[in-house]
Order: structure tokens, then sequence, then C-alpha cells
């Protein structure tokens, strides 16, 4: 009998039903077998939560938990753990299944006994087994070997019990062949005209219902949704419908009647970023106007009486929430005229402003405070392009962190409970929600595709959030305009298309395999298009290729969920890892040299930097390091180092060598902060910024010889992807990613009335309690 739950083995070799495990080797030893088998540490760990409790069901998220702790996996990676565990297991054609069985959408079971073994154990039943590999082992042959009778017994009702269940399942196979016949001939009730139509058919019950609903259906896009106090109203950002164009803010019930426009811009301003007050009486936005201006207005939740509650003329990545009593507004980091690094509450009777004491670092950009729903806590995000999730006390003081991802976050919000908190994050060539238990520092995916900025009611526990599901291709596009050239076309997500200095060879990022790679193809042999194989590429900064085009640096996973950095050469399809001594690095450059690479990382402290490594010795050696940079580019035609900052918008430049008082300024606004992967650099010294207009989709403005030029449209109807672009050699043509179908809505759906049970997170979030002040 197969024992509900043991202890964790102590002995270092473990029976495993007939085989044998050597966890410090992580070997496997099967009788009969010629050489005895290797697991992976992946393998092993899933093997030791099995081993653990044999007989029971060990869930999906329980094996993420414990053998995933510091990434976010896919469940592809735990299946091909399984299949490695019973390609271990197995004899002859069993392929292990009678070893490790699979629970449909659940996770799996270990059928077989475990027992540990003291080492005089295992060396006799090793010499047994050796001895006796071709026929059945005597029965005083295994007794002097010192295999007590017990064991003998216990193989023999194994494999009598084999045969039992054997015939049981063929009788059981036989009578449910039996049951559907007679069920086939039976005629089904006819019930209404639909069942008359498939009576003597295969009956379709139809998809499955999805947990949530779309309340809007039109083309474009209606984004950054809030939710009224109890949930029955939603309130986002769409289309204007005076025909004066720009955006303005749309009410409607979370059911799917139709919308009102809370308000009438003026001509050629836009009204964003709503947020409903607690009592549910008013909503706050902010309005954009043509002329640069911004103010946060407050209006009736009806659609009058409008005041004024402060200007943020110049202010990129706005961001607001109320106070829990509805009496002020808390805001994240302002630039512009009404700059302000940190988070500050402005108090809506006076005027008033009143600064946070906390800390807070000279790069740090804090965006999306929001209040726990019982007032104790704000939390934040810290540099939302390479962002974390922050908590303070709502009175200010030391800041905790929460997550330690560097990830693209898109948007955020409490649950009711003050306890868990749901979040967008960008994973691979999608946006999802996860939800996050804050005191356990635990998280799992909601199971939502395509989702970003939710929403949470006050009460009503209803969730609201925008569904995106876009299609991007990759395209070849003169720089100065006209039409352009689609390649290698699929019905996936194409991204990040990063051209070689010989103008042949093109790689990007794709989900078209139905799983996130990275594709080589030389481009004048369409044919040879093929996926990196070994590679799980990160999607949060693109590929850099050689001066030769012989090889790629390219940021991806190990099979820990580690950060890593690979240097490939796709052409011949090798892949090699480099010893990179960063602790999270971001991207990777070639420098001036071969022997020089140029790292985005960030460090134990959440630090992010640019530095410079030389190679040429081992380990290598750190020449070099500028602060706050998070993406950088090597213009070999100047011998200059281009570089974003996460504090501000605009782009900077140093010398190969990182020197600091070589630093300076190239532009002031582009490219934004949010937007700071949509630049190049060519060969011949161009920069080139993608954007976008009221008018066109994608915008191009190039700098070239210190001059900027005038804005220009690349493509009136698309927009361009937002994480990376690159350009030919000579700067005649640009390879970027344009969308081929694009638009978002307004999803909502009811939360459970008890939060999910969350299990320890797939993302690597530490416990950061003990480490003090950031």
């Amino acid at each position: 009998m197969i024992n509900s739950e043991i202890q964790s083995p102590e002995s270092d070799r473990v029976r495993v039903g007939e085989c044998i495990v050597t966890l410090s080797s992580r070997e496997v030893e099967v009788a009969g077998a010629r050489r005895t088998r290797r697991l992976t540490p992946k393998s092993l760990g899933v093997l030791r939560m099995l081993m653990r409790q044999p007989g029971r069901v060990v869930t999906r998220d329980e094996l993420f938990a414990e053998v995933w702790p510091d990434t976010l996996p896919t469940n592809d990676v735990l299946t091909q753990a399984v299949t490695q565990l019973r390609k271990a297991f197995s004899v002859d054609d069993d392929n292990g299944q009678a070893y490790i069985e699979t629970i449909a959408k659940t996770g799996y079971r270990l059928l077989v006994p475990v027992q540990p073994l003291a080492d005089h154990e295992t060396d006799a039943i090793a010499v047994a087994e050796d001895s006796t590999a071709s026929q059945p082992p005597a029965p005083d042959a295994v007794a002097a070997a010192g295999v007590p009778a017990v064991e003998r017994g216990s193989r023999r009702w194994r494999r009598l019990r084999r045969r039992l269940l054997l015939a049981l399942g063929v009788v059981m196979l036989l009578a449910l062949v039996v049951l559907s016949v007679l069920l086939l001939r039976r005629p089904a009730p006819v019930n209404s005209p639909v069942d008359a139509a498939v009576e003597n058919g295969t009956r379709v019950i139809g998809s499955p219902e999805r947990p949530y609903r779309l309340i809007t259906a039109t083309a474009g896009f209606e984004t950054y949704p809030t939710l009224s106090p109890d949930g029955s109203q939603v309130a986002y950002e769409g289309a204007n419908d005076d025909g004066t164009g720009g955006n303005a803010i749309k009410v409607q019930t979370s059911g799917n009647a139709p919308a009102r426009q809370l308000l009438s811009p003026p001509a050629g301003a836009s009204d964003r970023f709503p947020n409903w007050s607690p009592d549910g009486r008013e909503i706050a936005f902010a309005r954009f106007g043509a002329d640069a201006s911004c103010q946060v207005l407050i209006a009736s939740a009806t659609g009058g009486a409008v005041r004024q509650a402060t200007r943020c003329d110049g202010t990129e990545l706005l961001s607001f929430d109320w106070t829990p009593d509805g009496r002020g507004l808390v805001f994240g980091s302002m630039v512009g005229r009404y700059a302000h690094r940190g988070i500050r509450v402005l108090d809506l009777a006076t005027g008033q402003w009143r600064a946070l004491e906390y800390a807070v670092d000279e790069d740090d950009f804090d965006y999306a405070p929001r209040y726990s729903p019982d007032g104790r806590w704000l939390v934040f995000v810290r540099n939302p392009q390479l962002g974390d999730l922050w908590r303070m006390p709502a009175s200010g003081g030391t800041p905790e962190q929460l997550t330690t991802e560097s990830a693209e976050l898109r948007g955020w919000a409490w649950l009711g409970d003050g306890r868990h908190i749901v979040f967008g994050r960008r994973v691979d060539s999608e946006a999802r929600l996860y939800y996050l238990d804050v005191e356990r520092r635990t998280l799992r995916d909601a199971g939502l595709d395509d989702a970003q900025w939710p929403a949470v009611s006050r009460r009503g526990d209803m969730l609201a959030f925008v569904h995106r599901r876009a299609q991007f291709g990759v395209f070849r596009m003169p720089a100065q305009g006209g039409a352009g050239e689609r390649l290698f076309a699929s019905s996936g997500r194409d991204g990040q298309p990063m051209v070689a200095p010989d103008g042949r060879q093109l790689v990007f990022s794709s989900d078209r395999s139905g799983s996130f790679a990275l594709w080589w193809a030389d481009m004048q042999r369409p044919e040879s298009l093929r996926p990196i194989e070994g590679l799980k590429p990160e999607a949060r900064q693109a590929p850099d290729w050689s001066a030769d085009s012989r090889h790629l640096l390219v940021v991806g996973r190990d099979e820990h969920g580690e950060a890593v950095v690979y240097e490939i050469a796709p052409r011949d399809e090798q892949l090699h890892r480099l010893p990179v001594p960063a602790e999270q690095p971001l991207q990777a450059l070639y420098g001036a040299d071969a022997e020089q690479l140029l790292v985005v990382e960030r460090d134990a402290d959440q630090h992010t930097r640019l530095s410079l490594f030389d190679r040429s010795a081992q380990p290598w050696r750190r020449l070099a390091s500028l602060e706050g940079v998070s993406q950088a580019r090597f213009d070999r035609s100047t011998g200059r180092v281009l570089f974003t900052r996460l504090a501000a918008g605009g782009l900077w430049s140093v010398d190969a060598a990182l020197t600091p008082a070589s630093v300076q300024q190239v532009s002031e606004d582009r490219p934004s902060r949010w937007r700071y992967r949509t630049w190049t650099v060519a060969g011949n010294g161009s920069i080139d910024y993608l954007g976008s207009s009221a008018s066109c989709g994608t915008t191009l403005v190039r700098i070239q010889s210190g001059r900027e030029e005038a804005e220009r449209c690349l493509d009136a109807q698309r927009l361009s992807a937002g994480n990376g672009l690159s350009a030919s050699a000579d700067g005649n043509s640009l390879y970027l990613a344009l969308a081929i179908s694009d638009g978002a809505d307004i999803g909502v759906m009811r939360l459970p009335e008890q939060p999910p049970a969350l299990f320890p997170a797939f993302s690597k979030l530490l416990i950061l309690n003990e480490k003090g002040p950031s």
C-alpha cells in the first residue's frame, strides 16, 4: 500500500518503485538498463516533491512554487521535467507511465512506493540486480546478497498487482464500449428545434464560458478603466463623440448598455486617466490641451460641475488617485514645470501640497500611488519602464519592495480585502494579469490573456481591465517615407526586428510557432527562416549584432529561470553562455572592440546601471559604470554610446570608455520615458525616433549631423510596437514592427468572494524587510 504522506528522504539513495535514485548525483539506476540515467536539477526537484507524498496529487501550482521560485515559468517547463522523469524510470516501452500519472488540469501523482535506503542495503541490492540482469534471481541468491524476504515478497506483489490492474482496465474498457453503443442507439429527447437538428449527430455543447465579458465592442481603443465604488458603472477613456478629435471620458454600466460621454473637451483637447471618487459622486481626470497644457479636473459623475484641482503642464507619466477620505489626491512623481521627485498629497480644499517623507533616489520615478482599502499603506510602482511594486506606510517612512522583476508593469489595483493586489505585466509577446499576496509575497496568474490596466471597485468586488489583442508584423520601410514591405508574414506576433550590419540577416522575436522564441533569417533566402533552438529570449530588450555580422548578444533565461547573456552564431546555430559578472543583466551590447562588452544591469540594491566589461580577463573586469541607464546603443560611426535614463525622458551620449565628463544630452524630450526603446542608430550615425500623432499612426523624427529634421508620417494607419527597431547601415531603411490588427476593449468580471489560494511566486519575489531603506 502506498503511504499517503512521508517525510522527505534523509538517505542519499532512495528506492522509487523498482529503481534506485541517488539524490546527490541525480542518477537513476534501472534494473536491466545498461547505464544509469541522469536527471536535470529541475526534474530532480519535481521528483523530490512527488516523493514526499506518493499516491497524492501534487498540483502544478505547488510544483511551480517549490521548483521554480525565481521565475515566471510556462507549463512547458514542468511538462518537460515530468517527461524526463518518465524517460528515466521507463522500462521496455512503458515510457515511465507506471511511475507518474498526469491528473488533467491539476498536477501529477507518483504511483509507486518510496523507500529510503541505507548504504549497506543499496550496495547489496545493486549486487543482486547486476548479477541477474538476464533471468529472475534465485531465492537463495537474493538472500545471500542481503535482500530481505519482505522485499522479495513486495516485488512479487507489485508484479501481480500490475497484472491485476491491467486485467481490470481491459474489463472496464469493454464495459465502457458496450455502454457507449447502448447510449448511441437510445433516441435523445427532442426539446427544441436545435435539439432536433442534432438528434442524429454528435451534440456540440459549445465553447467554455469566459470568466469576463467585454462591455465595449467598437473599433479603436478604450483604455484606463475606473469603477464606481459599488462596481455598477465603469468610466474609461475613449474616442470623442463630438467629431473634434481627441479622447473623452465615457461612462456606462458594467453591463452592455450604451455609453454616455461625461464631458465634451474643447477642440484639440483630450480627457484622460479617469479616477472615481470614494463616495462615487465625482470623477477626477486629466485634460491635455492642444497647446501642451495639462490640468487635473474634477467633475460630477453625472457630467457637470467641473472644477480644477491643479495644473500639470509638461508632465509625463502623470498618475494620481483619491485619498481614502475623498478630500485630496495623491500624485506620483512629476516632471516639467511642476516637477517633484517622489509622492505628495494635494489637499483639494486649500490647494496645498504635502510631500511624503521617505527614501527616494535621484534616479527613481515613483508612479501610480494608491492607498490600501484600510488607509494604512501606500503601494506604488518605482520606474515603470523596468518596474517593481513597492509599499510604505500611508504617512511616509521606509519603503519595502514587493517584487524584483524589473518588468514592464501595465497598471495595478488593490483588492477589497486589502491583502491582495492585481497587476498587469508584459510577458513575452503579451500582457497578463497576476494576483499578488502582499504579506506572503506570493502570486499567481489570473488566467486572463491579453489583459492589462486593471481596476477594482471599492466594494462590490468587480474587476475591470483593458483587453488588447494586437497582431504585429515585421516591416521594412523607407526612412524617407513610402510603402513598406512586410517580411515573413504569419498569424503570430512579431517584434524587435534587428538587422545585421551586412544588411542580409535579420533576427526578431515572435510567438508564431506557438511559443515565444528568437527567429533568424537570411533575407536573400526567405526559406532560411528558423527559430534559434535552446534559447528562451527576454522580451525586455532587443539583441545586438557584432560589427562583422557573425554574432549576436541576447539576454535570455536559463533552465533555472535566471537572466543570463548568450552569444549566438545564428548562421551556424551555435549558442554560448557568457560569464557576465552581473547580478541581473537586462541588455548586452558589443563595445568598441571584440573584447569589450556593455551591459545594462540591475544590482542587489535594485540600482540600474550601464557597465563596461573587459572579457579578455577571467573573471571579467568591470572597467566603468554609469548609473540610472534604462537602455543603450553603441554608435560605431562615432565611437560613442547613446543611452536613455530611468528618471527622465530624452537621450544622452557618452564616450566608449563611459567617462563621466563626456556625458552630453542629445535630445531633451525624445524618446519619452515610457517609449524609451522606440529609437535606433544607423551605421551612418543618424538617430531615428518613432512616435505617433493625432493624424498619423507611426511618425519618424531623425537627428542627423546634429540637426533634428521635421517629423514625417511613416504609416498613417498602423501603430508601431514600442519595444525595439533597427536601421540599415546606410540609414535608408528601417526595420520595425507595425500592428496588422489592433484595438482595445474594456472587460469586466466579478471577483471570487474569497481571494484564490496563492502559491509562492513564480517571479523572484523577495522579502526585503530585513534590508531596511532602499
